[in-house]
């Protein structure tokens, strides 16, 4: 399963009801509530959704080459988001543990390095747009929503 979504994260269903498998690994993205010292109030998510899911497809695919794992899931949440909410979620299900976690660790780390999703981060006083590994703020700030 690999999604973009505007409604909340299902985090029950990104873990199998019944794993076999010796290891489920779960990631969760949540908005925090301050970056660099700045309160955040909400974000909102935007993607090129025609060329991200296939992206998101291939990150999956990819780990599944490379460790041993039994399934892999990828959800990204698109829209508003309030803070404490699931924006991204990764589920690996494997053997062992080690698969689990380098595979998971692997889908997070691509996902946000490749894949055409922008976060817009909202303060009191303004809103920046964040890019790249560590999402450090665009310089482009503009006037409160």
């Amino acid at each position: 399963m690999v999604r973009l979504t505007h409604e909340p994260i299902d985090v029950a269903a990104l873990t199998p009801a019944a794993a076999e498998d010796g290891a489920v690994c779960l990631f969760l993205g949540v908005v925090r509530n301050e970056n660099g010292g700045r309160p955040v109030r909400h974000l909102e998510y935007e993607a090129y959704e025609e060329m991200a899911r296939p992206l998101m497809e291939e990150i999956a695919a990819e780990a599944r080459r490379r460790w041993p794992v039994t399934d892999v899931r990828i959800v990204h949440r698109l829209g508003r988001l309030e803070i404490g909410e699931p924006s991204v979620a990764i589920s690996v299900t494997a053997p062992h543990r080690a698969a689990a976690f380098e595979a998971c660790r692997f889908a997070i780390d691509t996902l946000k390095a490749t894949v055409p999703i922008w976060k817009k981060e909202f303060y009191e006083d303004g809103a920046v747009w964040l890019e790249g590994p560590g999402a450090a703020p665009v310089d482009v700030t503009v006037s409160p929503t």
